[in-house]
């Protein structure tokens, strides 16, 4: 078996691979990996001078977008409906006002506003982007999940079909047996409530407490411009990390029974007061109730 250890996109990844490479191949697959990482911010992150999504920040045009970009901008517009708007890449410039920004200042900066109507400055047929006026997209809310599926892609490529992308506890793994996920306490990191077992799949978890400052989190309700308090945490088990991703934020907006018999995926909420609903086969090793 392989390790890879490293940080990439503002956390920590290890991939397991179940074979054996030699040293030329470990070295040439990780660079591969790396790379792959490396291009997918260019266009993606709002934390970078020189990524796509800071370009459209500051002009308004047509911009030609990557061949991965129909799977994750095709959720996020059908997300965007289903949801009446709660879920958004449009919310870059609210996030960042908030303290959110490129600096991690955790500072808010000036009067808070909702984000603008996804029709009213974008444009998408893929794989043109129509942008109508600047603005801040930001593909946080399942961006991660995505980048995982395509290091999974990268590996597949490779003729690696066994192995776990863990980046920051956002899972996906493939392989021919089980393996126990713990999940971790909204209050205390050094315990778990739950235990999840990973077959071929993905899980992600969504929480405030790893990125809160003030009175606000990394989630922040687009119409409201607060951060929720009624939910401490959401897991979502997928087929692939980006729509397990993408579901984990949803649900602190809107109920998983939206979603039912449009995607395939299980869930598990935790409520401010510890109380707990999931999905009927999400796990049966839950340690609250």
């Amino acid at each position: 078996m392989v390790q890879f250890d490293f940080k990439a996109v503002g956390t920590t990844w290890h991939i397991d691979i179940y074979r054996d490479l030699d040293k030329a191949e470990e070295a040439d697959l990780l660079s591969k990996i790396k790379l792959r990482i490396e291009d997918f911010e260019k266009v993606y992150s709002r934390f970078r001078d020189d990524s796509l999504v800071t370009k459209i920040s500051k002009e308004a045009g047509t911009f030609l977008l990557p061949r991965d970009a129909e799977t994750m901008l095709s959720l996020y517009h059908d997300l965007y409906i289903r949801t009446g708007g709660f879920f958004t890449p449009l919310a870059g410039r609210l996030l960042s006002d908030a303290g959110y920004d490129a600096k991690y200042s955790l500072q808010q900066t000036g009067e808070l506003k909702a984000p603008p109507a996804w029709d009213d400055v974008l444009d998408y047929k893929h794989p043109k982007l129509l942008v109508k006026e600047p603005v801040m997209l930001d593909f946080g809310a399942a961006g991660k999940g995505y980048i995982i599926d395509l290091i999974g892609h990268v590996l597949q490529d490779n003729d690696i079909f066994g192995y776990c992308i863990d980046a920051g506890g956002d899972i996906l793994r493939r392989g021919s047996d089980s393996i126990r996920i713990g999940l971790e306490h909204p209050d205390n990191k050094d315990q778990v409530v739950g235990v999840y077992l990973l077959g071929n799949g993905a899980i992600c978890g969504s929480a405030g407490n790893r990125r809160k400052w003030g009175d606000f989190t990394h989630i922040i309700n687009p119409k409201t411009l607060t951060s929720p308090k009624d939910i401490k945490a959401v897991w979502v088990s997928a087929k692939t990390a980006l729509l397990a991703d993408a579901l984990a934020t949803c649900l602190f907006f809107v109920p998983a029974d939206l979603f039912k018999g449009v995607y395939e995926f299980e869930y598990m909420i935790i409520r401010d007061d510890m109380s707990l609903e999931k999905s009927e086969y999400f796990s049966d090793e839950i340690f609250v109730s």
